[in-house]
């Protein structure tokens, strides 16, 4: 039988992919990548990228580039960051922690779910990086408002509320599967006394109805804004109104995303609504979008149509599951090269000339 491969020899993040199916467990595996119901979205996230052409340009002098971007007043070397993705360790004994550690090797930040198995503070000590944290307003207002607190306390810099989860999708893997939040993991930011702790029950559904309110309205983003000193974005758009509606409300940023395809099924890709929403986004705060980035040429993508940062999910859960930190790390060192190489490629220098060039530099089949 061959050696298993390093991580460090993977060389895109397909590899890593693999890698990490060998490792996991079916369960585990399932619910890392499931979509909602015939998982179209989820499927379309990673096309939609494909289908943009870069009509890139010629006798450009760029042996010297510079992909760095500044969000919320903090430059970071590259516009790239974690996507929040829940009980990482399933993936890594490690979990969060290890992702911590492998985006303050790489200064980059890191967004926390609210649905980690590791408690904030200990996953805040682990990155001197910009750690952002995704929060749920659930029905337990007080709840929300005491866990969004104690992160301000931990030094959380930002906060993702999440907008497209009035409900939680279907995700049929995991109901064949009877998913349920393995023995020996906790939820433990979303622990409460003499409540559900969140992790009882089969399915996200049965373990966290509580965690989610059907009745949210902007009004809630505004009582969100008032409960912290940090910056807001809303996440989960995909309308230009809702990206207005959501600075009119107090945030300060918004975050285009279909929840990776797990929530409607039938959801727009992100990058077929990205560019309008940047739209309605200019000169009011940063946007992040996520879903389907596999290769750093889709972070050139999206920058280009108007983005500020391009978040990535299900890859370091891939690259967590294949060696820990290690496994983080290459999957960052991948999608920053490639991001690189093609900034060389298509002969520009810089995030600001990307975003000047904009769709003189990329256009949709």
């Amino acid at each position: 039988m061959s050696a298993p491969q390093p991580v460090s020899s993977a060389v895109s993040i397909a590899d890593l992919t693999a890698l990490a199916e060998s490792k996991l467990d079916r369960v585990a595996w399932d619910y890392y990548r499931s979509g909602a119901w015939d998982e179209t979205t989820l499927a379309r996230n990673e096309a939609a990228w494909r289908e943009l052409e870069i009509h890139y340009r010629g006798m450009v002098d760029v042996s010297r580039r510079n992909g760095a971007t500044t969000l919320f007043g903090r430059t970071v070397p590259a516009p790239l960051l974690t996507a929040p993705t829940a009980m990482q360790k399933m993936a890594h004994p490690d979990g969060e922690c290890a992702t911590a550690r492998a985006c303050s090797a790489a200064a980059l930040p890191m967004c926390l779910s609210s649905l980690s198995t590791t408690a904030l503070e200990e996953v805040r000590a682990a990155t001197t990086a910009p750690m952002w944290m995704q929060v749920y307003i659930s029905q337990d207002r007080g709840f929300t408002k005491s866990l969004v607190e104690r992160a301000t306390a931990a030094g959380v810099e930002a906060f993702a509320v999440t907008a497209d989860t009035p409900v939680w999708g279907i995700r049929e893997r995991d109901m064949r599967n009877g998913f349920r939040v393995p023995d020996g993991l906790r939820i433990v930011n979303l622990e409460r006394p003499g409540g559900p702790t969140g992790h009882t029950g089969v399915g996200i559904g049965g373990a966290l109805s509580w965690t989610i309110d059907a009745t949210l309205t902007w009004k809630d983003v505004e009582l969100l804004a008032s409960w912290t000193p940090r910056p807001i974005l809303v996440k989960g758009l995909c309308r230009p109104d809702d990206v207005r509606a959501a600075f009119d409300s107090g945030a300060k940023g918004v975050w285009i995303s279909n929840h990776g395809g797990r929530q409607l099924d039938g959801a727009p890709a992100t990058a077929d609504v990205l560019a309008a929403c940047c739209a309605a986004a200019r000169g009011r705060g940063p946007v992040v979008v996520d879903g389907g980035v596999r290769r750093g040429i889709d972070i050139l993508r999206a920058i280009a149509l108007g983005a500020d940062a391009v978040a990535v999910g299900r890859p370091i859960l891939w690259g967590l599951a294949a060696g820990g930190e290690a496994g983080v790390a290459r999957v960052l060192e991948i999608l920053r090269g490639e991001f690189d190489l093609a900034m060389a490629l298509a002969g520009v220098r810089s995030t600001d000339e990307i975003r000047a060039l904009g769709a003189d530099l990329v256009h949709r089949r």
